[in-house]
């Protein structure tokens, strides 16, 4: 066995799904199975125990295959800065940036260390599940292409495309896809999927017979549509879903307004306060309802000081300064929480110009220095007797204002001054405990009689039953035996 490329013929096709839930499959059989995705563009990450930087989605799917996740599994990271940039994260670490007008010329290099990888991963496992990227039929891209056909190409693999057809025009994306391509990468083609379907199969079925007629690719299986699944997402298109989660419409429900910053990074992070029984989590870029809800998050930021900058040009800044002198919840994680600083420095011109002294928002006692190196580690640590696990990905360093320190409450690695509270831990709403405790605080600070259910099923174990769940559709409905007889 060697491996399999699973394309979309889009972004958010499905790629992500069924990579999952094949390496879960793959695992039961007793596979020894790997991810992969040579270039991901995503600013939701993860920190591996290495200190390696990676995909959330390729992390999972590691968890999926049951294998320790390492940065051979998604060697080259995109992470968007502006429109035209994106800061390269290469195999786990720091590597430079990429402008809009090198995306075809100027990743050689990029290209080299992704086939190294995957040789590397090929090496120490039976299977590799190969993730592409956008869609193959981006043929503007292909000479430079490394991710989908290129990487085909060069690892003689056999690609199965993934429709979405929830979102309509499946049939035309998928033979748009092979009419668009040259017959040397057409032979890379082995079948196609179909996700997220819900009705009669039997409507479908002439469709997909006179695909294949014309075509020549088989159909593989069509999956349905599964409820209840929200698998970390690679783009911040991926964080309407949360509102899926947290919806009640009990009374005394919590609301909770996450602020959708244009450069929102691991947004993964309220994931587990929308899975919360009782936790209505609206996702906005609304003043209004920043200041109508119990609790506002300001998340993660891959451009800290210009989305500080964005905050105060919608007004949400001002709505924010107004919750803290009411004694109203804010919490701020990573560049959330830096942007509730006294004062952001960035001396060697990380975010800005070089020099440059900004203004935070002035909720809590703290400066933040931007410093070259970037900081990727897993944390441990407690809050009030409850231990809490983390990660930490940034540039910028908070330090409580020494004049301050008798005033503020310590919180993880950050503080708490009244109803405003920081932290540059990721992931740390996912241990419930500490999740539930810090939520009924909240909720009392509102007025609201909200109480977690402690005996509601934990974000690990409901990550690990939805992986399952997908491994179980795909059993069902698609033919597992036939992918991985195409990988052999």
């Amino acid at each position: 066995m060697t491996g399999i490329l699973i394309a979309g013929t889009s972004s958010d096709a499905g790629k992500s799904l069924v990579v999952t839930a094949l390496c879960r499959a793959a695992a039961r059989r007793g596979i020894d199975v790997a991810p992969f995705k040579a270039q991901n563009m995503s600013n939701n990450s993860m920190v591996c125990a290495d200190g390696a930087e990676i995909g959330r989605a390729q992390y999972l799917q590691a968890q999926a295959a049951g294998v320790e996740p390492t940065s051979a599994m998604n060697p080259v990271l995109l992470k968007p800065g502006t429109d035209r940039r994106s800061f390269v994260v290469l195999r786990g670490h720091p590597g430079g940036s990429l402008e809009a007008g090198e995306y075809t010329t100027g990743r050689r290099h990029l290209a080299e260390a992704a086939f190294a990888a995957y040789d590397e991963l090929s090496a120490a496992h039976q299977l590799v599940v190969c993730e592409g990227a956008g869609s193959p039929a981006e043929i503007n891209l292909r000479r430079g292409d490394y991710v989908n056909l290129g990487l085909a190409e060069a690892k003689n693999l056999p690609m199965v495309l993934v429709g979405d057809i929830d979102r309509g025009g499946v049939l035309a994306s998928i033979y748009g896809t092979w009419a668009l391509l040259d017959d040397h990468d057409r032979s890379h083609l082995a079948g196609y999927l179909i996700n997220k379907f819900r009705g009669d199969e039997a409507v479908l079925s002439p469709g997909l017979e006179e695909i294949t007629r014309r075509s020549g690719l088989p159909c593989l299986g069509v999956l349905p549509w599964v409820d209840g699944v929200w698998l970390d997402g690679e783009d911040a298109l991926e964080v309407g879903r949360w509102r899926h989660e947290g919806e009640s419409t009990e009374p005394n429900a919590l609301r909770v307004a996450v602020v959708r910053l244009p450069r929102i990074s691991n947004a993964t992070d309220v994931d587990a306060l929308a899975g919360e029984p009782g936790v209505d989590v609206q996702v906005s870029v609304n003043p209004a309802t920043c200041a109508q809800a119990d609790v506002v998050v300001l998340p993660g930021s891959r451009a800290t000081v210009s989305d500080l900058e964005w905050l105060r040009s919608t007004g949400i800044a001002a709505v924010i300064a107004d919750r803290a002198a009411a004694g109203r919840t804010v919490v701020g994680i990573c560049g959330g929480y830096q942007m509730l600083s006294q004062l952001i420095v960035d001396p060697e011109g990380e975010e800005a110009a070089p020099g440059s002294r900004i203004e935070g928002l002035g909720l809590l006692p703290v400066e933040v220095n931007f410093a070259a190196d970037k900081v990727t580690t897993l944390s441990q640590g407690s809050w009030r007797d409850i231990p809490v696990g983390g990660y930490e990905i940034h540039h910028g360093c908070c330090t409580v204002l020494p004049q301050s320190r008798d005033q503020v409450e310590p919180f993880l690695d950050g503080c708490r001054v009244g109803s405003v509270w920081g932290t540059m831990w990721h992931g740390a709403f996912e241990c419930d405990a500490f999740r539930r405790a810090w939520l009924e605080q909240a909720a009392a600070e509102a007025g609201i009689d909200w109480h977690a259910d402690h005996a509601a099923t934990g974000y690990q174990a409901r990550r690990g039953q939805m992986i399952d769940t997908l491994a179980d559709a795909l059993e069902a409905h698609v033919d597992v035996g036939g992918l991985l007889d195409l990988a052999r």
